[in-house]
């Protein structure tokens, strides 16, 4: 397994100006960082791929559908402006080096209708999904979907509708992204749901129950682990958390108090006891 730490600790946006933060992040022990974007206009992909590689880095990248952009709506244009978005996303993983792409890429966070999806939007998604093969491919990169707590979407919540997504869609370089803060709400068993998952698990987000440092609550790691080797995953596995100190992220997240004593703690701690409790035992 490869160990990462998602940016939004410390930024919203991450660009140039945040190229310090690489050597500390490598310093605490990680593999690689999970840059996160909403847009991608103006990012300067190939300076960071250098500073990457001067820092003995690798990177994952990650994005969500906001606002009013969907892959499942009704409307065509807004089914174009998600898809035209996602390929953007997808060049830029690309040019980045990553492998991976991933986030809620169905329905917008935080969209709820006070319903469940209907059979329509899943087909939209679908077909959407399908139309980003020839990009996934161009740019090698595999897109994995994050199912989302239902506090946060209506439409993709556990490892089981994520699972079988992909078996719709069919597309080898699409998957799913297993985030044990999500699991948490709402699977009956981690492990079990990390197993169902099987061949379509390509990512993992490592996130503590209340966000904080993972190994400092109540999400059951030793069942995460068993599990992650049971099924093999040699991927990423990624602490994500959120800066309390930054506005937009801290709203978005709902985080209204300090997770841990430092966004730091977060990540330096966090990293020593996933190394410990995933890959050593």
């Amino acid at each position: 397994m490869k160990f990462g730490v998602n940016s939004l600790i410390w930024t919203a946006g991450f660009d140039a100006g945040h190229l310090s933060l690489l050597p500390q992040v490598k310093k605490m022990g990680f593999d690689g960082i999970e840059i996160a974007r909403f847009d991608f206009a103006g990012f300067p992909a190939a300076a960071i791929r250098e500073a990457l590689d001067e820092n003995g880095l690798e990177c994952t990248f990650c994005s969500a559908l906001t606002g009013s952009m969907s892959m499942v709506s009704e409307e065509a244009s807004v089914r174009r402006e998600a898809r035209d978005f996602l390929r953007r996303g997808i060049e830029t993983a690309g040019e980045l080096g990553a492998k991976v792409f991933m986030g809620p890429f169905c329905a917008p966070v935080g969209q709820l209708f006070g319903r469940r999806r209907t059979e329509d939007e899943w087909k939209r998604a679908v077909e959407g999904l399908q139309s980003l093969g020839d990009a996934l491919e161009a740019s090698d990169v595999t897109l994995t979907l994050e199912p989302l707590n239902r506090f946060e979407t209506y439409f993709l919540n556990t490892a089981a509708d994520g699972a079988r997504l992909c078996d719709d869609v069919a597309h080898p370089k699409i998957g799913v992204a297993f985030d044990t803060f999500h699991g948490n709400i709402e699977e009956k068993n981690l492990g079990g749901a990390i197993r169902a998952l099987g061949r379509h698990l390509r990512h993992v987000h490592a996130c503590e129950n209340d966000r904080g440092v993972p190994g400092s609550g109540h999400v059951e790691w030793r069942e995460v682990g068993a599990a992650l080797r049971e099924t093999g995953y040699d991927g990423w596995v990624v602490i994500e958390s959120f800066g309390s100190n930054i506005p937009e992220i801290a709203a978005a997240a709902c985080i209204w108090r300090d997770l841990a004593p430092s966004s730091e703690a977060i990540a330096a701690d966090g990293v020593k006891f996933l190394r410990k409790q995933l890959a050593d035992s």
